[in-house]
């Protein structure tokens, strides 16, 4: 099991989370990416990260909300192809036109 960033990370990006994380598994791409992720092989689940989230982004896997689990595939695909995980990022939360 592992920790996921779901949607209410998009486009908010707050790295309290990443500060917490005693395993550095928490990236992004500055100016790049619209949202944090959270490496599943390297995740110790450990929970620090989820009571720092401001915006309530980071649940563990079996807590996704119903209409965010495909953000948990977007974690684990951005470690093995970025671009991929972006596209899914900007279908499933488009930007406003």
């Amino acid at each position: 099991m592992t920790y996921v960033i779901a949607e209410p990370c998009v486009n908010v990006i707050d790295q309290a989370c990443v500060a917490v994380c005693p395993v550095d598994c928490i990236h992004f791409e500055e100016g790049v990416d619209r949202m944090l992720y959270i490496d599943p092989n390297e995740c110790i689940d450990c929970g620090a990260c989820e009571p720092e989230c401001p915006v309530q982004a980071i649940f563990p896997e079996e807590s996704v909300p119903p209409a965010w689990t495909g953000y948990t595939e977007v974690n684990a695909l951005w470690y093995r192809d970025p671009a991929a995980a972006r596209r899914l990022v900007d279908e499933l939360r488009p930007e406003s036109p």
